[in-house]
């Protein structure tokens, strides 16, 4: 009996200190650094996403043009696979494959925004044998087109490393590589090595940035460009030439 109220008691307080965790890192801490680095979000630009406790994310550094067919069929040729919608299973098979070191290639991605609007696609390619390490990219689509009126599209490609805790909130989350310009070129390198990009040019995107953060804490470095891809519309490789019609996009 007293080795059972025992056993009881531990579970009472794993319970209380797992809510308190909870209570903290998802609730709590977020709404502190927001009153404590106000500063940080009036600063951020037009070309920086946001978590969903409104903290500046990952920056856009890259975009593609083409029909939403046309971009589901360059990642899916490239061999990059669509993330999963978050829901309970999900999130349960993704902690398996980190924990267990076994794949799960369509492993979700958290949401972030840009313009006020959740990410409309998110594409990755798992590195190793788990969703620990992985590139991984989202999109958003803009308003925007090019003179053959093909949807302009903007992104965040970044690396990650590994899964731990964000230096800002203490939530679950993966950390990103600190270049996040070394991820923007292997996206489109990829996608150009499997026949998908025809040509290729630069937009401003947040400035070049020596010590940035974004959502998770994690530290980060760029040139502040955004590089732009435009798919190729037929199945052939048709790099070098110049872009099909560039977009009028945000400086």
């Amino acid at each position: 009996m007293r080795q059972l109220s025992v056993v009881h008691a531990a579970l009472a307080a794993l319970l209380i200190s797992l809510a308190a965790y909870l209570l903290l890192a998802y609730f709590v801490v977020p709404e502190i650094w927001i009153f404590r680095d106000r500063h940080r979000l009036s600063a951020s630009n037009t070309m920086v996403t946001a978590t969903a406790d409104d903290i500046p994310g990952d920056p856009i550094n890259v975009g593609l043009v083409g029909s939403k067919a046309q971009v589901v069929r360059a990642f899916a040729a490239a061999r990059w696979y669509p993330a999963d919608a978050i829901t309970l299973r999900s999130s349960i098979d993704i902690g398996l494959s980190v924990v267990l070191d076994r794949p799960d290639r369509e492993a979700p991605v958290s949401p972030l925004f840009y313009d006020g609007r959740k990410q409309d696609l998110a594409f990755e390619k798992a590195v190793g044998e788990s969703a620990d390490q992985r590139h991984h990219v989202r999109f958003w689509l803009t308003d925007r087109s090019d003179n053959d009126g093909r949807p302009v599209w903007l992104g965040s490609a970044t690396f990650d490393r590994g899964v731990g805790l964000s230096h800002d909130t203490g939530q679950i989350t993966h950390h990103i590589g600190a270049d996040i310009d070394a991820e923007r070129d292997f996206l489109i390198s990829d996608l150009q090595a499997a026949g998908q990009i025809e040509s290729t040019y630069e937009i401003d995107g947040i400035g070049a940035t020596t010590d940035g953060r974004n959502g998770g804490g994690d530290r980060y470095f760029t040139d502040g460009l955004a590089l732009i891809g435009i798919v190729a519309s037929g199945t052939e490789n048709r790099q070098g030439g110049a872009p099909a019609g560039n977009a009028s996009l945000p400086q």
